[in-house]
């Protein structure tokens, strides 16, 4: 049996309708009964609402929370493989507790979970903040290069990294562990998380762009590379996960045409978000709440380049390019604001 943590979530989402259609015999996690309508509008993206949700039944759905031990020791009995989907995501200062608590006790509950009932592999869903940076900004960064607690790194970052220690310790107690560093991740279904609010602050008038650049990847590609890991005799490794290095104001492009919406066309200063401009108009999109540090003001501008080639090597994948990834999402962002 599988189970899956983050089944409500973006990754988790999408990952149940497949295992679902593949007629898996799957465990999912929940913490509140009102997400899981989440859960079923994704699948009907994929198909008629009867077949959605058929398929949504199939799952056997329990009430648990990766912080809490009592509540997960419930779930992991007949359990062979896991994919770990579940996390936080916030980059305010102020949610630094939640997210160690969340992301690194709650990957160690599950780790320690898969080593007691001797789960067969366990995938992660990580992210490229954990990746360690080049000296040249030119450079491109792959899985070989370190984490360096030297640098300026987010609070969700530090997290994420944490997270992946636990996995590795997994690994070291016999438990074969894959994990994946996907870029932001495209895809419909969650209009107002993540890169989900960029398609709903660009439908109602988004005027500014600005030049960072980094990878971005659809959710269906993430899904697929996980389900081909973790069906292969790859394990204990790590894969980065990035269709393509993109700058924001391309994707704003990209996303404004899908929406059939004017593309942003103002260059985003540093000045604006010094002064709080930033919260009044995009900085939800990126998780800031009422406080913004020095590191996030120089990550917006910054440049970074992902390698994609290992993932490419080990299962001959392909990615979708990310303008048609943007397009399909943004035709789903339409059709779901129709109703």
């Amino acid at each position: 049996m599988i189970l899956v943590t983050g089944g409500t979530g973006l990754v988790g989402a999408h990952l149940l309708y497949r295992l679902a259609s593949e007629d898996r015999e799957i465990r999912a996690i929940y913490r509140t009964h009102s997400s899981l309508h989440k859960v079923l509008e994704v699948f009907t993206y994929y198909t008629t609402t009867e077949k959605a949700e058929h398929l949504f039944k199939k799952i056997e759905w329990l009430e648990a929370d990766i912080i809490d031990i009592p509540q997960l020791f419930l779930v992991f009995p007949k359990i062979t493989e896991v994919y770990h989907c579940a996390a936080l995501v916030s980059f305010s200062p102020r949610d630094y507790r939640k997210l160690r608590k969340v992301n690194i006790e709650g990957t160690a509950n599950v780790v320690n979970l898969c080593i007691d009932f001797k789960v067969k592999k366990l995938c992660f869903v990580s992210s490229i903040a954990t990746l360690g940076k080049p000296i040249s900004d030119k450079k491109m960064i792959t899985e070989q290069l370190n984490w360096n607690p030297e640098t300026n790194h987010s609070d969700y970052a530090i997290t994420k990294y944490g997270a992946e220690m636990e996995v590795w310790r997994a690994s070291q107690e016999g438990i074969k562990t894959l994990i994946v560093n996907p870029g932001i991740i495209i895809g419909p279904g969650f209009w107002n998380k993540a890169s989900g609010q960029l398609f709903t602050r660009i439908h109602h008038g988004l005027n500014y762009h600005f030049p960072k650049v980094t990878g971005f990847v659809g959710v269906n590609d993430v899904i697929d590379a996980m389900l081909k890991l973790m069906n292969s005799d790859n394990f204990n490794d790590r894969y980065i996960l990035v269709s393509e290095n993109s700058s924001f104001k391309d994707v704003m492009k990209y996303t404004a045409n899908s929406l059939e919406k004017p593309e942003p066309k103002k260059d985003l200063q540093k000045w604006m978000i010094a002064t709080g401009w930033i919260f009044q108009k995009i900085g939800s999109i990126f998780g800031f709440k009422r406080s913004i540090t020095k590191s996030d003001i120089n990550g917006l501008f910054a440049t970074s380049y992902y390698d994609n080639s290992k993932i490419k090597s080990a299962i001959n994948f392909n990615f979708t390019p990310i303008e048609d990834v943007i397009e399909e999402t943004g035709h789903l962002f339409l059709k779901d604001n129709a109703k």
